[in-house]
């Protein structure tokens, strides 16, 4: 079934922990009118309401309805100030891959890795509707609470519940990583996550304040919400729209990502296995892109190793958005009116071994105003007309790496190699030296997904989940492990708000 955009809005009332500035100190404003936008399907499900009038009860009376709520979702996920750039850029940036060639305000902080200059997913905002990570939970939230009731066919009901469940637990997941340490990584012991929420908050009623529950606690949370969806999901092959909504591979990958986070390499090897199966992925390296494809894949939509990829279309923004606010603008210069503000380190530059295709995704160039050599990205190349391109969430290259960190945690050696050298064979390079072990070993698992996942928003968290300290380029300092700013600060409206909230440590 082919879905398609409809710009249908309706009023919805949704009470979060918090997530506007309050506009006098003591008084309790935990209440937001949402825009909520909907995306229709091919059954023209509320064609038969003026828009202007549409009710929660008009939208909620059938399957219909919870499907294009759910659509919702995923176009929060696509928000600038998320995946549709904020994900991909910043992990890059405030560690060793990228560096800004512009001063245009833009992520100047995060390359410094200034005091409070970090990733913010809790803040309420308007841009590209987005408004906050508790924003998203609730909407799944409300989806979950009462999906189960709704009259319809079992499995268009299981899979609108499988997909907002992998929602949760991706939105927990992320904010998890950005406010908190991985459980088993803490820092003097220090383990405050998010604020969970699994029930709707649909009014003031519903709202209270409550403290952030411990990494572990959010974590099973996750791991929760992933296993239910991955019972309820159909699966998708790679290279098919399908890919475009939530599969079981994609909540299988994503729990195989999770563990590996968690420190928990049995269930990550387990999980990234069966993810492969789901998606038609072979040990030899069936489904990764071949060499003289690989920088061309990019520019494909679905990326022919997508096993999640959100689509975005030229209706999911606005003629300014491309300019403004894309990966592509901030990263290429293949437009003229691109902002291209950001370029490959040197140190990543010269990390690239002979013959790697991986090395082909940066083109030498030039940029106005500057006399140095500087490089453009050639995964972000909006091949899709005015900046526009598509966002690859999870791709089957992953999975390897993923399956090859948990094989070393675990002393399978030799299979560890396997999986690095199944993914080095289609980007052009050589197996690994077969007595490869120890920490090189280790320490090739993370260049090897140091040039693999370059501008996919990978590199910051691979060093602080493995109690890294965060390198940098050029003459920024390393950041220790230790240090306060290797977790994001809560915003300070919130901590005004809510007394029962604890900043993380070094934030005064």
């Amino acid at each position: 079934m082919a879905y398609t955009p409809m710009d249908v809005r309706f009023p919805l009332v949704l009470t979060l922990t918090s997530n506007q500035e309050p506009d006098m100190k003591n008084i309790f404003k935990s209440l937001i009118i949402l825009g909520v936008v909907l995306l229709g399907s091919c059954s023209d499900l509320l064609d038969t309401e003026p828009r202007q009038s549409l009710t929660p009860q008009v939208v909620f009376a059938d399957i219909e309805g919870y499907e294009s709520f759910l659509f919702s979702i995923y176009n929060r996920a696509i928000s600038f100030n998320y995946y549709g750039q904020q994900m991909m850029i910043a992990p890059e940036i405030m560690a060793d891959n990228l560096r800004i060639i512009a001063n245009t305000g833009r992520y100047i902080g995060q390359e410094a890795n200034a005091d409070r200059a970090h990733i913010n997913l809790w803040n309420f905002s308007t841009v590209n509707n987005f408004r906050g990570m508790y924003a998203g939970i609730n909407d799944a939230n409300i989806l979950l609470a009462s999906i189960d009731d709704v009259d319809a066919d079992v499995g268009r009901r299981n899979r609108v519940k499988g997909e907002a469940s992998f929602f949760r637990a991706m939105f927990y997941f992320d904010f998890a990583r950005i406010y908190g340490y991985e459980p088993g990584q803490e820092v003097n012991g220090w383990n405050l996550s998010a604020v969970l929420r699994t029930n709707p908050t649909l009014g003031l009623s519903d709202a209270d304040f409550r403290a952030r529950a411990t990494n572990l606690e959010v974590y099973q949370t996750i791991e929760s919400d992933l296993l239910t969806a991955i019972e309820l999901l159909p699966t998708a092959a790679l290279a098919t729209p399908n890919v475009y909504r939530i599969s079981r591979g994609a909540a299988q990958a994503l729990l195989a990502r999770v563990y590996l986070y968690w420190g928990r390499f049995d269930q990550a090897e387990t999980l990234a296995t069966a993810a492969m199966t789901s998606a038609g992925i072979t040990d030899a390296g069936a489904g990764l892109m071949d060499e003289e494809d690989y920088v061309a894949g990019f520019s494909v939509f679905p990326n022919p190793e997508s096993v999640f990829e959100l689509e975005i279309r030229a209706v999911d923004w606005s003629g300014v958005d491309g300019v403004n606010n894309s990966i592509s603008s901030l990263t290429t210069n293949v437009l003229s009116s691109a902002q291209f503000i950001l370029t490959v380190s040197d140190e990543l530059l010269d990390s690239y071994e002979e013959g790697d295709v991986r090395r082909d995704i940066w083109t030498e160039t030039t940029r106005t105003g500057s006399s140095e050599v500087v490089y453009r990205c050639n995964k972000w190349l909006g091949a899709k007309g005015d900046f526009l391109e598509n966002l690859p969430i999870i791709r089957a290259s992953e999975l390897f790496l993923i399956r090859a960190e948990a094989r070393y945690r675990n002393g399978n050696l030799a299979g560890s190699r396997a999986d690095i050298n199944a993914l080095r064979a289609k980007r052009g390079l050589e197996n690994v030296d077969g007595g490869l072990a120890g920490n090189a070993l280790f320490n090739q698992i993370l260049q090897e997904r140091r040039v693999e996942f370059v501008l996919e928003g990978h590199r910051f968290f691979d060093l602080k989940r493995n109690g890294l300290d965060i390198t940098k380029h050029g003459n920024f300092e390393d950041v220790p492990y230790s240090d306060y700013r290797i977790l994001a600060p809560l915003p300070q409206p919130e901590l005004q708000l809510n007394e029962l909230l604890e900043n993380n440590p070094g934030y005064n």
